[in-house]
């Protein structure tokens, strides 16, 4: 077990994946993480799946058409029975090879892709899921550790700047541009990767929930290394 896991209030370890969708949040507990240690070789798997663009998503399909050795054909079997049993939730799994997402170069002052601490915003009660089987992982970061961006004084006023017009919807308009759910980490922040394997469940912004949404960030890719992520 990781310590940085166990030890974090914000992060609730589980043994299974039942326990994993059955258990609320609560309190400054945002993220529930089903530890596990896979066997499989999922580089394998990485290997023989085609790249077709910077984001591919990859099907059972694709998978089962892959001619693979024994520890390879473990490593599709687990991901086969993830997206399964996410899709038997009513959840919509999406397998991807990653070579690396767009960037937002739109303004030098504040950025609204994934690389950016963020959270995920749903109008229906609804979770993040996501697993990285291979490649860099995500990181997310306490509510108490960030800013939301949109409350720092200098970028506010470059926002009201950009925004130029009338007062009362400036907050609409950071709403429908996304502004609002990216956040700045404190200078004494301590991020936590959510390491490769483990099936997380983090808390989104929605109407009904009762927590603060999790705040985390794609990582930065590695160089020559696709990333193959589960995430729904």
């Amino acid at each position: 077990m990781n310590p940085t896991f166990s030890n974090s209030k914000q992060i609730g370890i589980v043994t299974s994946f039942s326990e994993l969708i059955q258990t609320d949040f609560e309190g400054t507990r945002n993220a529930l993480c089903w530890y596990r240690n896979l066997e499989g070789d999922f580089k394998e798997l990485v290997s023989k799946l085609q790249l077709k663009e910077n984001i591919t998503e990859v099907t059972p399909k694709d998978l089962l058409a892959l001619q693979l050795s024994p520890q390879g054909n473990c490593a599709r079997e687990i991901i086969l029975k993830d997206l399964q049993e996410l899709t038997d939730l009513g959840a919509a799994p999406v397998l991807n090879l990653l070579q690396c997402y767009e960037r937002d170069t739109d303004f030098d002052f504040i950025t609204t892709d994934v690389y950016s601490f963020h959270v995920d915003r749903s109008p229906i009660a609804a979770d993040t899921f996501l697993c990285t089987y291979h490649g860099a992982a995500s990181d997310l970061i306490a509510n108490d550790e960030a800013q939301q961006k949109i409350l720092v004084p200098e970028i506010r006023a470059q926002l009201k700047d950009l925004h130029d017009g009338p007062e009362a919807e400036f907050e609409d308009f950071l709403k429908e541009n996304y502004f609002d759910l990216h956040y700045q980490a404190q200078p004494n922040a301590t991020p936590i990767n959510l390491g490769v394997g483990h099936l997380w469940r983090l808390a989104v912004d929605h109407p009904t929930q009762q927590v603060l949404p999790c705040i985390h960030r794609a990582p930065i890719e590695k160089d020559g290394e696709y990333r193959l992520l589960l995430i729904c």
